[in-house]
Parts: structure tokens; sequence; C-alpha cells
């Protein structure tokens, strides 16, 4: 017969029964190995000379490379792009900035008196079919 009935218990107490243990091993640091940024692709994508359609991207771009030139559109995020059909030709033009603003004069700080050139990217459209029907005037 046993006499574990004799003996006292010790008080339970509530805390102890309560605390949790971690379920799961520290790791320690791990570092990101396996990131894989995707390229963007940014810069010419059409050459000089090719024929685009309107609406085609020219150019894409982070920062102002190039600059929109006839017939060239300037997206929100600086991409250029064609407004007609036509040929793409691209020009390298003196660029003139304004002196008095503060963002040219930080830009171009020391180059005052130094030509400044900027890569523009113009589309000369297409010439018209000249097939025009005259109708007299009732």
């Amino acid at each position: 017969m046993s006499t574990n009935f004799l003996i006292p218990k010790k008080p339970v107490s509530v805390l102890v029964d309560i605390v949790r243990h971690a379920s799961k091993k520290t790791g320690g640091s791990t570092k990101n190995t396996n990131c894989k940024v995707k390229p963007k692709h940014r810069g010419w994508k059409v050459q000089d000379g090719h024929f685009v359609q309107a609406g085609h991207i020219v150019a894409t771009q982070r920062t102002t490379r190039f600059h929109p030139g006839l017939n060239v559109g300037f997206g929100r995020n600086g991409t250029l792009f064609a407004m007609e059909a036509g040929k793409v030709v691209v020009t390298c033009e003196k660029f003139d900035p304004n002196w008095e603003h503060t963002w040219v004069q930080r830009l171009y700080a020391g180059r005052e008196n130094q030509n400044i050139f900027k890569k523009y990217f113009n589309v000369i459209p297409e010439p018209q079919h000249n097939r025009f029907k005259l109708i007299d005037e009732v």
C-alpha cells in the first residue's frame, strides 16, 4: 500500500505553472543572399534613323540624360515617347540654361563660360501623300 497521501505536498504557485518556454531555438542573423534584383533595362529603345509609330517609347531614364525634341513627349517618370509617326533623329545641341535659377547655379557651377551640350531625341514625321482631291465650292 502506498503512503503518498501522508507526504505533505508543496504549495503550487500559479506563476510557475503559467511560465511558457521558447518553442524554437534562436537562429541568429541571416543574410538575404538569394535576393535577385531585376534589371530595369533603362536607356535607348530606338536607335538613330529607325522608324517609330506614335506612342512608341524612344528612351527610358531615371534622371534627365536625354531631352525631348521635335514631336517627342516627356512622361512623368522621364520616359521619352514619340508623338507622331516618323524617323528618329538624335542630335547633340547647345544648351543655354537660365543662370538666374539657383538649381542651375548648383548643377552647373564652374561651367558658366563653357558650352553645355545635351542629347535631344527628335521624330521627323513622314511626308504626306499629296493625293488630295479638290472639291469645287457649291
